[in-house]
C-alpha cells in the first residue's frame, strides 16, 4: 500500500509540473521555417537544469541506439487536445501531428576543468508538422546555455574519459537535415521515427516507477487498449542478463541498432537481411545467408552470419569496422561498440553449425 501511495503521489507531482510549467511554443514548432535557437521552442525552462515544459515527458527504451557512448535523454512533447497515438504494436507509433520527439546527447566530463558532471553535445528535434514530420539538429555552445540549429551539420571532437582512466578523442558528427532520412525513414520513404515501438518502450517509467505503456496512457499520449503491458510485446534489455536469453538479447540489440534500415520495405531492404525481432526466418535474420551486394563490406566472408563462427560472420566484421566503406551501422558511430561486440560474438558462438 506505501509503494503504491509513493508512486501515485510521484505521477501526480510529475502531472503538476507539467500543468504549470511554462507553455511551449506550438506555433513555432508548427512554423514553416525552425527556430534559430533551441530555447526558443520553450521545450524546457531555462538553462540546462530547467524542468520540461508542459506537457514535455521524458521516456526511455529498452534496445537504444548505441551512438559513440553518448548519453542519450529522450523526451515526447503532443499539444494540448491532440488525439493519442493509436496503440500499434507491429511498428513505430503514429503519433498526431504537433508532436515533438526530443533528444539529447551528452557525455560526462569530470576530468576537465572546471569538472561538469556531463557535457551536452546536441539536441534533436523530430518534428511532426502538417506536411510530414521535419528534423533539426541543434548543437550546445561552450558555455552550456543555449543550443543553436545547425542545418548542415558540424563536425566536432569530444574529449572522453573511460571508466578504467584512459583519455581519448571522439570524432563525433552532428547529422545534417537531409542524413536524418538514412535512418528515419518510413516504407513510404517519408521522414518518420523509429524507436518508439511498444516492444521498446514497454519497461518501467524511470520517474514514475508506472509501465511507460500507462503512463502515456494515462497522459493521454497513448490510447487504452484491452490488453495490459504484461499482454503487450516486449524486447528485453540486451545488457541485462535477467532480461532474456542470449539470443533474445542479440536480436533485441540488433533490432535497436540495425532493424530501421534492415527490414521490408526500409533502405536496406534489397540486401535480405531483416533484423527486426519479429523476423523468425533464421536465413532472413543472416543464418548461413549469402551477402547479395556487399562487395569489400564482406571482408571475404561468404555469409552474415556463419554459426558457431563469429571471426567469419560478415555482421560482426562490419559492426567491428570503423572504415566508412564497411562498418554498419553507415551512420551514428566513429567508434567501436565493445560490449555489443562482445554479445553478437558470444550469440553466434553460441549457435550451433
Amino acid at each position: 500500500m506505501i509503494l503504491r501511495f509513493l508512486l501515485a503521489l510521484i505521477f501526480l507531482v510529475c502531472t503538476l509540473q507539467m500543468t504549470i510549467a511554462l507553455d511551449v511554443d506550438d506555433a513555432l514548432l508548427m512554423g514553416s521555417k525552425p527556430a534559430k535557437k533551441l530555447s526558443d521552442y520553450r521545450l524546457f525552462s531555462p538553462g540546462l537544469d530547467g524542468m520540461p515544459a508542459g506537457r514535455v515527458t521524458p521516456y526511455t527504451l529498452n534496445n537504444p541506439l548505441f551512438t559513440d557512448y553518448a548519453i542519450k535523454y529522450r523526451f515526447l512533447y503532443l499539444p494540448e487536445g491532440a488525439e493519442p497515438a493509436p496503440l500499434e504494436t507491429a511498428k513505430p507509433l503514429s503519433f498526431p501531428v504537433g508532436t515533438v520527439l526530443i533528444k539529447s546527447f551528452a557525455y560526462p566530463e569530470s576530468f576537465r576543468e572546471p569538472a561538469k558532471a556531463i557535457r551536452f553535445i546536441e539536441t534533436r528535434l523530430l518534428i511532426h508538422k502538417k506536411n510530414g514530420w521535419k528534423g533539426y539538429p541543434y548543437v550546445w555552445n561552450e558555455d552550456q546555455t543555449e543550443a543553436y540549429l545547425k542545418v548542415a551539420g558540424k563536425r566536432l571532437e569530444i574529449p572522453v574519459q573511460w571508466a578504467n582512466g584512459e583519455k581519448a578523442i571522439i570524432p563525433y558528427a552532428v547529422p545534417n537535415m537531409n542524413q536524418c532520412k538514412g535512418c528515419h525513414v518510413s516504407a513510404e520513404k517519408k521522414l518518420a521515427p523509429i524507436g518508439p515501438k511498444i516492444r521498446n518502450l514497454n519497461r518501467s517509467h524511470e520517474e514514475t516507477g508506472l509501465n511507460q505503456i500507462t503512463y502515456l496512457q494515462e497522459l493521454g499520449y497513448l490510447e487504452r487498449g484491452e490488453k495490459k503491458p504484461a499482454e503487450l510485446p516486449k524486447v528485453p534489455e540486451p545488457f541485462l542478463a535477467t532480461s532474456g536469453s542470449l539470443a533474445e538479447r542479440a536480436r533485441s540489440y540488433l533490432d535497436g541498432n540495425c532493424a530501421h534500415c534492415h527490414s521490408p520495405g526500409l533502405p536496406a531492404d534489397t540486401s535480405g537481411l531483416y533484423l527486426d525481432y519479429t523476423e523468425t526466418r533464421p536465413v532472413h535474420w543472416g543464418l548461413n545467408k549469402p551477402p547479395v551486394a556487399a562487395g569489400r563490406g564482406s571482408g571475404g566472408f561468404s555469409v552474415d552470419i556463419a554459426p558457431g563462427k563469429p571471426d567469419r560472420s560478415i555482421l560482426l566484421y562490419r559492426m567491428k569496422s570503423t572504415d566508412p566503406g564497411v562498418m554498419m551501422p553507415e551512420l551514428g558511430r566513429a567508434v567501436v561498440h565493445k560490449e555489443g561486440i562482445s554479445l553478437i560474438e558470444d550469440f553466434i558462438r553460441s549457435l550451433e553449425e
